[in-house]
Formats: C-alpha cells, sequence, structure tokens
C-alpha cells in the first residue's frame, strides 16, 4: 500500500530512483532498507528455486507481487500455494 501512497505523492508513475533516494535518506532508513533488500533478496530466490523444483504453475503472480506490492505478500502467498501443492503431489503419490 505505501508503494501506491508513494506514487500518488510523488507523481503518477513510480520513480525508482526517487524511491531509492528517499529509502536512503538517512541511517534508520538506510538500515531498514538494505536489510528488507537482503531479507527479500534471499526470499525471491528461495521461491524461484522451490517453485521450479515442485513444478508450480502461474508463479508469474507471485514474482510481480513482490515488486509491486511487497515480499511481506508474496513470501506468505508463496508458502500458502507451495502447501497446496505439495498436497497435490501427496494425492498423486498416495494414489501410485
Amino acid at each position: 500500500m505505501a508503494n501506491f501512497e508513494f506514487a500518488k505523492e510523488y507523481g503518477n508513475s513510480f520513480d525508482i530512483n526517487n524511491f531509492i533516494s528517499l529509502a536512503n535518506i538517512n541511517p534508520a532508513a538506510k538500515s531498514i532498507s538494505r536489510d528488507l533488500l537482503v531479507g527479500a533478496s534471499a526470499i525471491f530466490i528461495w521461491i524461484v528455486n522451490e517453485s521450479k523444483k515442485l513444478n508450480m504453475k502461474n508463479m508469474w503472480v507471485v514474482y510481480i507481487g513482490t515488486f509491486l506490492i511487497a515480499f511481506a505478500f508474496s513470501a506468505p502467498f508463496f508458502l500458502f500455494l507451495r502447501e497446496k501443492r505439495i498436497m497435490e503431489l501427496e494425492k498423486i503419490n498416495f494414489k501410485d
């Protein structure tokens, strides 16, 4: 939601350069921004690898959601989809 507020306050489009500049405006902002960047990067790499391993479909929703909304959205959403996929695979294996 804050991304949309940013776009509303600073222009109709999402200016990534301005966003990065504001995210580094003081030491506290730098700290949290870098922490979130490292966490989001690690989660995103895991999501990509895990979704390929489980042959999950339509992962573009999660990938785009990570950047347009937040990884705080995409990580739990991915975990939900992952659990659903694991249950599907267990059903298939149980039938065999």
